[in-house]
């Protein structure tokens, strides 16, 4: 047995606890798109980041039994959508199972050789430069090949509800 989960496939404590404590952190959701033979493909996303100013990187999680992973290492290159407060219905199209399906009805154009989503907040197409294993993930490091942004304020995800980020007023 592996330790990563109890006997009967269910999750250790410790497995539990964790999803528990990064529920509780406020990420913003995005969805990581390809084009492959012509057709767009994409899966939502809340495990990515900025990496590097030089030269601009940034990077994104896949699960290893991502269809998208699959195709992300045939094409080397990838689209990081950042949704606007007002795509939720976007978000939870792309969390479905349904490979290039999940585009129709779904505006969107190509950009870098990557599908874009023009409503999102911010855009990054990426050249990837390495791929790292990461447990039952892999970690995808992106070159920036062209970023983009809106004015539309994120959607963001944060106990298991989506939601947008607010301000703080000065003390």
């Amino acid at each position: 047995m592996s330790g990563n989960s109890s006997a009967a496939g269910q999750p250790t404590a410790l497995q539990a606890a964790f999803r528990t404590a990064m529920a509780s952190v406020c990420t913003p959701v995005s969805v990581v798109t390809t084009l492959a033979d012509g057709l767009p493909y994409g899966t939502t996303v809340s495990a990515f980041a900025s990496l590097s100013m030089e030269p601009p990187m940034l990077l994104v999680s896949l699960d290893c039994g991502s269809d998208l992973l699959a195709l992300v290492r045939q094409t080397a290159r990838f689209g990081l959508n950042v949704l606007a407060s007002t795509q939720t219905d976007l978000a939870l199209n792309f969390a479905r199972k349904g490979g290039a399906g999940k585009f129709a009805g779904v505006l969107w154009e190509v950009a870098a050789a990557v599908p874009r989503i023009p409503e999102a907040a911010s855009f990054a197409a990426c050249a990837v430069d390495q791929i790292v294993p990461a447990g039952d993930h892999v970690v995808v490091f992106g070159r920036v090949l062209i970023a983009a942004s809106a004015s539309s304020p994120p959607l963001t995800y944060q106990a298991r509800a989506f939601g947008t980020h607010a301000p703080v007023p000065p003390a």
